[in-house]
């Protein structure tokens, strides 16, 4: 196991100013920080703009009776690039409000993204998509699925939401893994641990 520790913690940076660039649905954030460095001293004072969406949890459910994942497809603005296709097939994710239990917010997308309830939860990841411009952290979650609205659309349409459910064979969803066809940070992950973890966790599951 390893025993890596970083070097320094949180009371070794100092945020010397904090402003508000933009504050919308997400906002933009100005830091002006300084921070220890490796060979002794402080750095000197700089600035990083952040992008600042709250935290967030995603969760891939799995019916491990019938060994198939629910996925949603769904279009995806920030991957509108040359000829690749802005739609992506995900997990269920929602961002987590102040003062929201991360559990309650897995239940609750995991209904409107994609009429599924799930009667076990197991977390299996927390990381940051991208920490060298954006604050957000996203817990990852795997569910274990009691019903799902497999093949219908769902969504809020307030918030534009338009997602057709799938279910995805395990055996399937590890192969389009291995051919470079899951292109979201969170899928990725999910399934990678699954790859590892995935059949221990069936036959606790189906214990």
């Amino acid at each position: 196991m390893s025993n890596f520790q970083p070097r320094f913690s949180a009371d070794d940076v100092e945020v010397v100013g904090s402003d508000w660039l933009y504050r919308g649905f997400f906002g933009v954030r100005k830091l002006t920080l300084r921070h220890k460095l490796f060979a002794g001293g402080w750095s000197k004072p700089f600035s990083r703009e952040l992008f600042e969406r709250g935290d967030a949890v995603a969760v891939l459910p799995w019916d491990p009776v019938r060994d198939k994942f629910i996925m949603v497809e769904q279009f995806r603005a920030g991957a509108i690039r040359n000829e690749d296709s802005p739609w992506m097939l995900e997990l269920l994710a929602g961002i987590v409000e102040p003062n929201e239990n991360d559990i309650d917010v897995v239940h609750r997308e995991a209904k409107e993204e994609a009429g599924c309830v799930l009667d076990a939860i197991k977390p299996i990841a927390t990381f940051y998509p991208s920490a060298g411009g954006c604050s957000e952290q996203i817990r990852l979650f795997v569910g274990r699925v009691v019903e799902a609205g497999v093949g219908g659309v769902h969504g809020l349409e307030h918030e534009n939401e338009d997602l057709l459910v799938h279910a995805i064979n395990r055996r399937d969803a590890l192969a389009m893994l291995d051919a470079d066809q899951i292109n979201n940070g969170h899928t990725l992950i999910a399934l990678q641990w699954l790859a590892r973890h995935g059949e221990a966790l069936r036959q606790e599951w189906l214990s």
